[in-house]
């Protein structure tokens, strides 16, 4: 079983940082491409991110370019989300996902929670002052 933790998350005010990470305690990372998703009340599931083994391609969602980053460090085996300038519309659970694929990252602008097998149980991020 594919299991993923996502760490990082918390209460911060508008403008502030924070760093998300997305560890594999009994899989390698580095054959999959990792995606992040966030979920607020009442709405869907949308993609943030996503990043392609050995990091040679990322995409961004539109609301978040220039802001976020992602990054992954297969020798620790973790995936993470650099998240600058937040705002409170970026107030969600976040969460991480892994797709057999890099296609399903490489494909569209921002990665599409459908194409992704493996999730975690999502961290949860609260911007507000």
């Amino acid at each position: 079983q594919l299991q993923l933790v996502e760490s990082g998350g918390g209460l911060v005010q508008p403008g502030g940082s924070l760093r998300l990470s997305c560890a594999a305690s009994t899989f390698t990372l580095d054959n999959t491409a990792i995606g992040w998703f966030r979920q607020a009340p009442g709405k869907e599931r949308e993609g943030v991110s996503c990043i392609t083994t050995s990091g040679g391609t990322t995409k961004y969602a539109d609301s978040v370019k220039g802001r976020f980053s992602i990054s992954r460090d297969d020798a620790k085996n973790t995936v993470y989300l650099q998240m600058n300038s937040l705002k409170p519309e970026d107030t969600a659970v976040y969460f991480c996902a892994a797709a057999t694929r890099n296609y399903y990252c490489s494909r569209y602008d921002a990665p599409l929670p459908y194409y992704y097998d493996y999730w975690g149980q999502g961290t949860q991020v609260t911007v507000s002052s």
